[in-house]
């Protein structure tokens, strides 16, 4: 059978799963999920010993240490993923929700119910435990699944996707519900793009660069999370203690994240004060610093930050920074250099904080409080797929509900339309 033909089967037998998926009962997605739970720990030699080749052949081709940390799988990364099933599992099943019922004059009752989208493609990179949570979210929310991990890390999601695909069966969840492309070439990617027929949307977790291909080349909707320049503008009403301590966690608590920030901007009437004192925190905490020439004239040991820099994702401690002379100009650059991830004001003035809510757009917007909450758990949600950047369907963090739709149900005792 051809690449573009394997594939094709694949797909429809997700098609096909995802018809009998709708009726599913949350009993059955349930025990589903804990018994893959179950299945991973057990199976954890296995997972371990596929992954080791993963690790081999990634040496091999001279990944960073970065690359290689994130595709390793342990004892307690295995354990991490199980108990990820196990919290999908102990969440409320959308699937079925009544959103909203309402009656018309017509006596015509009318509903809009929450129903699962039906086939979702997740195309990501590195992190094998995506499988795991890629696949037990669309199952909880009642879709069929088709996923596609990167090259690198092909075994270990293969091995991982075996697992899931027979633990679910054998708790009764429709055949063919959980599918993964086991072939490393990119052709596959290409041939998946173009299944419109069977797929209702795609979701790529990665880099740039796999973002960009997917929303080139794709005929399905893409839900996308675009790159995380994430900003925090400290405002000449904020409180310094509180600034000093948002503006740490938000760069150093976890720099390699989306909703890590990247660029810190300053009103100059208080960045003579505060910016000294915060750029001995940085430096401390092995952060460079890149900066405007106001920034350079007041933390001796900034570098120059050149236009590209305020563009930038660094995933690392590197910190853009730039004195600004307004909020008019806070929210200019955030504009401008933004991804519409997360953005954060610190202030005291509630005028202020109001028109940066309303102003700047992004999928959170924080007011004294650090950008790294951006995350399904942290915000009471639950697991999630995903930072969704978009506007139309998701915007966030995507968990069981924004991998659902709605469809509505009318109910009438013999009504015509006059």
């Amino acid at each position: 059978m051809s690449l573009q033909g394997d594939v094709e089967k694949k797909v429809q037998k997700a098609r096909e799963a995802s018809r009998r998926l709708v009726s599913l009962n949350s009993g059955t997605k349930n025990r589903a999920l804990l018994l893959m739970a179950e299945r991973l720990k057990t199976e954890a030699g296995s997972i371990k010993e596929e992954n080791r080749k993963d690790m081999e052949a990634a040496e091999s081709k001279g990944l960073s240490k970065a690359m290689m940390d994130r595709l390793l799988l342990n004892d307690q990364r295995i354990q991490a993923m199980a108990a990820g099933l196990r919290e999908v599992a102990a969440l409320p099943d959308p699937v079925g929700e009544v959103m909203r019922m309402w009656k018309r004059p017509n006596n015509l009752q009318i509903g809009k119910v929450r129903v699962p989208i039906g086939v979702i493609g997740i195309i990501y990179e590195s992190r094998p435990n995506v499988t795991a949570d890629a696949a037990s979210l669309c199952l909880k929310a009642g879709n069929a699944v088709v996923l596609r991990g990167g090259s690198e890390a092909i075994r270990s999601n293969a091995a991982i996707a075996k697992i899931l695909a027979e633990s679910a069966g054998d708790a009764g969840v429709p055949d063919g519900a959980i599918q993964f492309i086991d072939v490393p070439d990119r052709e596959a990617v290409m041939h998946l793009l173009k299944m419109d027929r069977y797929i209702d949307l795609i979701i790529p977790r990665g880099g740039a660069g796999l973002i960009r291909t997917v929303c080139e080349n794709s005929a399905i909707p893409v839900i996308k999370h675009d790159k995380g320049v994430c900003h925090t503008y400290v405002d000449r009403y904020a409180d310094f203690d509180m600034a000093e301590k948002i503006c740490i966690n938000a760069k150093c608590q976890r720099p390699g994240v989306c909703n890590a920030m990247e660029t810190l901007l300053v009103h100059e009437e208080i960045a003579g004060s505060f910016l000294p004192r915060l750029g001995k925190r940085l430096f401390k905490a092995g952060v460079e610093i890149r900066g405007c020439p106001k920034t350079r004239a007041l933390i001796p040991g900034c570098k120059e930050a050149e236009e590209q820099d305020w563009y930038t994702e660094y995933n690392d401690l590197i910190l853009s920074v730039r004195v600004v002379s307004s909020l008019e100009q806070a929210v200019e650059h955030i504009t401008k250099y933004g991804s519409q991830h997360s953005e954060a004001i610190v202030t005291s003035d509630y005028a202020g904080a109001r028109r940066f809510l309303t102003e700047v757009d992004a999928a959170a917007v924080y007011v004294n409080a650090s950008t790294r909450f951006t995350d399904g758990y942290e915000f009471g949600l639950g697991a999630e797929i995903g930072i969704s950047t978009n506007r139309l369907h998701a915007r966030g963090p995507m968990g069981l509900e924004e991998l659902t739709t709605y469809k509505f149900i009318i109910y009438g005792d013999g009504q015509i339309r006059e």
